[in-house]
């Protein structure tokens, strides 16, 4: 996961802030995918060799996936290697294709993130109050798969805004 600082040096600081903010989430974030591949291959040995806390790796690991995974949308969106329908907007000019992206983020990105932000508030915000467990386990930590939830969100939230307000090519000196 690695992300591609997009913003130039003369837009406003809330913008800079903004991308700077979502840059340190992700460099932090990539890290994440180490200690879920650890996890996963600890499992068996856990299980078959040991005979004890396979659940635990198992249940670390969901909840560090899925927080990898939440940061992983927007670092693919940043770094334009997510699947998008480029066939024929690889013929579009510079133009055309960063007035799509401002459009897709105005009429997607924002919306769907306010709205999953929106609708999941009383999800998140019970799991995270009563520091929910995992359902078959007990385990603690089940409230960061719902929080992660809100962190994709966050992140498109952001990122769709810096998309919307950040200079075009064309009001750039």
């Amino acid at each position: 996961m690695a992300a591609v600082l997009r913003v130039d040096s003369d837009v406003s600081p809330m913008i800079r802030f903004l991308d700077q903010f979502v840059e340190t989430v992700l460099a932090a974030a990539k890290w994440l995918a180490l200690p879920v591949v650890v996890l996963l291959f600890l499992q068996w040995p856990l299980r078959s060799l040991v005979g004890a806390y396979s659940t635990q790796a198992n249940d670390l690991g969901q909840w560090l996936f899925a927080l990898y995974v939440a940061a992983s949308i927007t670092a693919a969106t940043r770094a334009e290697t997510h699947l998008a329908a480029d066939t024929l907007a690889r013929r579009y000019s510079d133009v055309w294709r960063e007035r799509l992206q401002r459009a897709g983020a105005l009429v997607s990105l924002i919306p769907w993130s306010i709205i999953v932000l929106w609708t999941s508030r009383q999800i998140v915000l019970n799991s995270i109050a009563q520091l929910e467990r995992f359902p078959d386990t007990f385990d603690p930590g089940y409230f960061v798969i719902k929080a992660a939830l809100w962190l994709l969100a966050l992140l498109i939230l952001i990122e769709g805004v810096i998309t919307l307000l950040r200079p075009g090519r064309a009001e750039r000196p």
